[in-house]
């Protein structure tokens, strides 16, 4: 791949890629794990009136799929994978307001997260991403050197 082969849409999605999945590492190894720690995350959960166990599948996806962001494998299934999670973020803090500074936290935070996990999904993971280095399945490469 040549430099001149990469246009803007490829950075605009490598870029992106890269910020949801730090942000979403944040999210789960950080705050969730450490700040929270899961068994206060599954107590918040179980306030909202969700099952305790959501709280951990939540963890997981979010840790899995900011890793597979940041690599660029899979990235359309790792972003519709985010985006019920994220979408029910918006719910939970639906209640505090539109900023997300307020008490509890707002909605405006989620609901970008959300918009830019669907715009990363429209995008794919673009040519700089891992899953662009690899042929399809089912795909013939063809050599130009080959007789």
């Amino acid at each position: 791949m040549m430099m001149s082969d990469v246009n803007r849409s490829d950075w605009a999605a490598l870029i992106l890629r890269v910020l949801l999945g730090l942000v979403m590492l944040a999210h789960s190894l950080y705050l969730k794990l450490l700040v929270f720690t899961l068994a206060g995350t599954a107590q918040f959960f179980e306030s909202l009136g969700l099952p305790a166990v959501l709280a951990y599948l939540v963890f997981g996806v979010e840790a899995v799929a900011g890793v597979m962001l940041l690599l660029g494998y899979r990235v359309r299934l790792a972003a519709l994978a985010l985006l019920p999670i994220l979408v029910g973020a918006t719910w939970a803090h639906a209640g505090n307001g539109w900023l997300f500074t307020n008490a509890g936290g707002g909605w405006e935070y989620p609901v970008v997260l959300a918009m830019l996990t669907w715009l990363q999904f429209l995008l794919g993971g673009g040519v700089l991403a891992l899953d662009s280095r690899t042929p399809a399945r089912g795909a013939v490469c063809h050599d130009a050197s080959a007789p």
